[in-house]
């Protein structure tokens, strides 16, 4: 059957054709939708793991039990993931293992543009690269049998491109893969001694693989005129097709580590000037200068950024396409926390108390942002803890009593404990605000270890923060509602006069969740607005100003009140008029399950205390 499918969930479709049975990941942009989409399928094992390297080392295990399994993430998590990767390049495999990864050229929603084929390089793992749905379907089944055959994991290296847009796939049937355990302590025992006997292997590996590359119909050929030859991968084959057509004559590369020597070799031969057209790093463009060809591409290519057809075209000299263009410059529209985000009144808070912020990797981080401007650092995912650590005890007690780290609860679960744990075990004077937004909110609210929910929403097993932190050896633990400006401002100054290592959770759901109860919008009383532009400091997209006063948008508040809570003359009234609206708890879908579970329970017995009353009454 045909039909159109976005790259991700055709990635998904491959898995369940290729007979893949676990599937273990983390969420990030471009990546999240193959997991979410392998989950729809009931014979696939799916979960979110805490963070990048469990998922890989969970997937280690499947494998060994003789499974076909599945690990994904973006590239920045592949960071994460490198420990166990490494190694098991070295101990291989026992059921197929593909490593999903997914780049991110100009930075959509990222904080580098790394290329991750200098991963499968370093690693001495086999990368396949899809330029289309299609494609990304039938890689993934061809990733498990090479997975098999040559005893290593394989990457299928996704973009943001290819991920996210939809082309023709026809689908196929499920097929089972099922391998025994045999116990192999050589193999599967990296001791050193194990490990030196293992790296020759490796090494014959590799040479295995480029031998299959040269004959895999992942590399093709497609001649056409001879003046210009260009090698190229993934997305960029789209572009350089689009532009070129059959005017130029093609190598394009399905399999990018090992590359296809020879098969580069006799193309190059073929055609007058040799070209490789390829995003990011020049990986392939080196490799073929280490062959000693003459080759173009980052001389005129940049090495920066997402490509497009018109930057391939203007490239080559040829006139970009136009396109169809707006009479009029449409405005830039920044990213901005959404009307009602629990994380705004926080910011606002540390701001006013003119916290040095150690920031971290989430939608809170938009905390960074205007007008707040109340972040410092972010650099990747647990990392405002041990910078918060380092800030203060480097600078001293000036700096401890004045420097915060934000982290929100599902970073805090991927790698923020052991930064609190060098916290409570070195005992720095340092506080932590964990922003506990019940959902993992930045790629699309997945589930996470503190919800109590899995990745199809059934019942898991759920942590408890308070529990955690304290179990963790810190004494000074509160919890506080962000939409409650006076109490947040309490306990923030509060922790920060502390002297010892504290932590306070900033709690209250994302304001996206559907099970989220909204007050009605509030509004502006124009007479009573004297235009201060208080309430426009929270930044807060409901929020304008119009002839001198402020405005609310009713389309677009959900009457969170931290708007109200700023005014200085009462002039922001709910919807019934009052100037000083009661700020309601916003309770999580756990919470309401088991408040509702409670009431069922307290029901349940009242009914038989009734019943029985009544028969007693009979008697």
């Amino acid at each position: 059957m045909k039909q159109l499918m976005l790259g991700n969930k055709a990635f998904a479709r491959g898995l369940y054709e290729a007979g893949c049975s676990f599937a273990s990941s983390y969420p990030g942009t471009p990546s999240t939708e193959i997991e979410e989409e392998a989950a729809k399928y009931d014979d696939i094992y799916c979960e979110w793991a805490p963070n990048e390297k469990v998922a890989m080392e969970s997937a280690y295990g499947a494998s060994q039990a003789g499974r076909r399994v599945f690990c994904g993430m973006k590239h920045v998590g592949l960071n994460v993931a490198a420990d166990p990767l490494f190694t098991m390049a070295y101990t291989g495999v026992n059921g197929g293992v593909v490593i999903g990864v997914a780049d991110d050229p100009g930075m959509h929603s990222s904080q580098n543009e790394q290329d991750s084929r200098h991963y499968a390089i370093a690693a001495k793992v086999p990368m396949l690269e899809p330029s289309d749905s299609q494609e990304a379907l039938e890689f993934v089944k061809t990733a498990y049998d090479l997975s098999e055959n040559f005893d290593t994991p394989v990457f299928v290296k996704m973009c943001t491109r290819v991920s996210h847009s939809q082309s023709v796939v026809e689908t196929g049937e499920r097929t089972e893969h099922i391998r025994e355990y045999v116990k192999n302590i050589p193999k599967n025992v990296m001791v050193p001694a194990n490990a030196k006997r293992r790296h020759p292997i490796v090494e014959e590996r590799l040479k295995k693989l480029a031998a299959w590359a040269e004959t895999s119909p992942l590399n093709r050929v497609e001649m056409g005129g001879t003046d210009i030859g260009i090698i190229t991968d993934s997305t960029s084959y789209q572009y350089v097709k689009e532009v070129f057509g059959d005017e130029v004559s093609v190598l394009k590369l399905g399999m990018v580590w090992p590359l296809p020597e020879q098969k580069i070799r006799d193309f190059a031969a073929k055609v007058k000037e040799l070209y490789v057209v390829e995003e990011l790093d020049p990986v392939i463009e080196n490799a073929c200068k280490v062959m000693g060809l003459s080759v173009k591409g980052k001389d005129i290519l940049p090495i920066c950024g997402e490509f497009s057809q018109n930057i391939v075209a203007e490239a080559f000299g040829r006139k970009p396409h136009e396109g169809r263009k707006l009479d009029e410059n449409l405005p830039i529209r920044p990213p901005v926390m959404c009307s009602g985000c629990p994380h705004r009144g926080l910011f606002y808070t540390l701001k006013k108390n003119k916290c040095t912020v150690l920031g971290d990797i989430g939608c809170y981080t938009l905390g960074a942002a205007a007008p707040l401007y109340a972040m410092d650092t972010n650099i990747c995912m647990g990392a405002s803890i041990g910078s918060a650590h380092g800030f203060n005890v480097a600078g001293g007690e000036e700096n401890a009593h004045h420097s915060v780290a934000v982290i929100g609860d599902s970073t805090f679960m991927h790698s923020g404990m052991t930064g609190l744990a060098n916290i409570a075990y070195n005992q720095s004077n340092t506080t932590v605000i964990i922003l506990d937004n019940s959902i993992t909110g930045m790629t699309g609210h997945q589930e996470n270890p503190t919800t109590g929910y899995n990745i199809k929403g059934d019942p898991a097993g759920r942590i408890d923060l308070e529990a955690l932190v304290k179990a963790m050896g810190i004494e000074h633990v509160r919890v506080v509602d962000p939409y409650d400006l006076a109490a947040t401002d309490k306990a923030v100054k509060e922790e920060l006069a502390v002297d010892a290592p504290s932590v306070i959770i900033s709690r209250r759901p994302c304001a996206l969740l559907k099970y989220v109860h909204h007050e009605k919008p509030f509004r502006v009383e124009e007479d009573k607005c004297i235009g201060c532009r208080s309430c426009m400091k929270i930044g807060c997209p409901s929020i304008s100003f119009r002839n001198g006063k402020s405005v609310i948008d009713a389309t677009q508040c959900v009457g969170c009140g931290v708007c109200q809570q700023m005014c200085p003359v009462d002039a922001i009234v709910d919807s019934t008029g009052n100037p000083h609206a009661e700020i309601k708890p916003g309770f999580s879908r756990y919470e309401l399950d088991q408040m509702k579970k409670a009431q069922e329970a307290e029901a349940k017995a009242a009914g038989k205390t009734g019943a029985a009353e009544k028969k007693g009454g009979e008697q």
